[in-house]
């Protein structure tokens, strides 16, 4: 389905050329021949995509571009500069544009490429938006889920791949999300009013593991009393998730490359080939290479299902988000168990954030749950039943403390005392900075 895209452009012939080319995609074009107009014609209308030359007449593209973000920060925004003025375009993507091209255009395919990319990277922010409601009863609303740099660059993977049916494998320390994740993806890909089967590998033994995924025939084995169809065909359209693909027997591995390859099946105890058309995302908390050279895991299947890895850090590596998804769960227990509970102590902040968390974030649900259960109030250290293990080098602890009170004064100085800006450029939240002040006495 075609949107709607604004072009600023001063140069009559250009702009029409480029206009020419975004018809022909099927987008709904609207044109205006210098800076001014098309501030104008921006802010009375409602699109998709603006693209704007940066050296106009009047008002240039970099002011257009700063007043347009004033006025509508979510809007997407092409740029254009001339050959060698590089630095510009640069500029203005600080100042929030999406993306650039320079101009005179190698061929056609430059700009259709680049409007494809950042109109499907705004599908997706879209749809994530959507989605946050959707399960913000549920999950963590994603600007927690992917807070910090590592989960950014994450973010970036997921928009990319979602709209494709490549193959996904997740691969995590257990409770890291990466079921979250799948589901996340199935929703922001053109399946996503399709099924999203999940099945854990590892719950079931190989011959009901067998029967779960590809389906059985009436009589296939006693108590098969009538046929059943399998996760796959259940999944036929959508996606299907395979959590904990490495504990899958080697016998159904054959099988299950032979979806991947063909798309099609046999049920067990059946001679009827059916054919499928499923996404496959799949999850793993083992080295799947290390299971491969040790030859548990088929190298074939291996590579069928690593077309697109992902791999999560594990709640250890974002102290950043420790706090937040903390205070997350809590609004999350503490209404349906009828306990008003207001918050953490800074002895239970303290404990929260030098816990190494081996459980991830479920450990952490997990924690919090009995907390909110046990407190009244304020959730202290005691509630939460955590052990912090103190280092073996404390004289290297204090060094490190001694450091970071020093980083984060130093900060706070050039800053001027702001403590939002701090905490940004600490790359913490601001929660974790009030408690550091507050522990060290800055």
């Amino acid at each position: 389905m075609g949107k709607s895209i604004l072009i600023v452009e001063d140069d009559d012939l250009f702009r029409s050329f480029l206009a020419t080319i975004l018809k022909e995609e099927g987008h709904r074009v609207e044109e205006a021949h210098n800076g001014k107009d098309g501030l104008t014609k921006f802010l009375g209308g409602d699109f998709d995509l603006a693209i704007t030359d940066l050296k106009m007449p009047l008002l240039s593209g970099m002011h257009l571009l700063k007043e347009a973000k004033k006025a509508k920060p979510g809007s997407r925004w092409l740029v254009i500069t001339a050959f060698g003025s590089i630095d510009n375009a640069v500029e203005a993507m600080k100042a929030g544009a999406s993306d650039y091209l320079t101009k005179p255009l190698r061929n056609p395919d430059e700009l259709r490429l680049v409007v494809r990319r950042v109109l499907r990277e705004a599908d997706a922010d879209t749809t994530i938006s959507i989605l946050s409601e959707e399960l913000g009863k549920q999950f963590p609303p994603t600007e927690m889920i992917f807070l910090g740099e590592k989960m950014k660059k994450i973010l970036k993977l997921v928009k990319e791949v979602s709209p494709t049916p490549t193959s996904v494998l997740i691969s995590g320390a257990s409770g890291t999300g990466k079921e979250v994740l799948a589901r996340m993806i199935h929703q922001m890909s053109p399946r996503h009013q399709q099924a999203f089967i999940a099945i854990h590998c590892a719950a079931l033994t190989e011959s009901l593991l067998e029967s779960e995924l590809f389906g059985h025939e009436r009589g296939a084995f006693t108590g098969a009393v009538a046929g059943k169809k399998g996760r796959f065909e259940l999944a036929d359209g959508g996606t299907i998730f395979l959590d904990e693909i490495s504990e899958i027997p080697q016998s159904i591995q054959v099988k299950l490359l032979r979806v991947l390859q063909e798309r099609e099946l046999e049920r067990v105890g059946g001679t009827k080939t059916i054919n499928v058309d499923v996404r496959i995302i799949s999850a793993t908390n083992k080295d799947l290479k290390k299971e491969v050279a040790s030859g548990r895991f088929r190298e074939d299947l291996f590579y069928r299902l690593n077309v697109f890895p992902v791999s999560l850090p594990p709640l250890a590596e974002r102290s950043e988000v420790i706090l937040p998804l903390a205070e997350f769960f809590v609004r999350k227990f503490a209404l349906p168990l009828g306990k008003p509970v207001r918050g953490f102590t800074a002895a239970a902040q303290h404990a929260l954030t030098e816990y190494v968390w081996p459980g991830n974030i479920r450990e952490l649900q997990n924690v919090i749950e009995r907390a909110v259960i046990l407190a009244a109030g304020e959730i202290d250290e005691e509630h939460l039943n955590i052990e912090i293990i103190p280092s073996k080098d404390s004289a290297g602890d204090g060094l490190l403390h001694k450091l970071e009170r020093e980083t984060i004064q130093k900060v706070l100085n050039e800053v001027g005392g702001n403590r939002k800006s701090a905490a940004r450029i600490l790359g913490v939240s601001l929660r974790t900075l009030q408690y550091r002040i507050k522990e060290y006495g800055i």
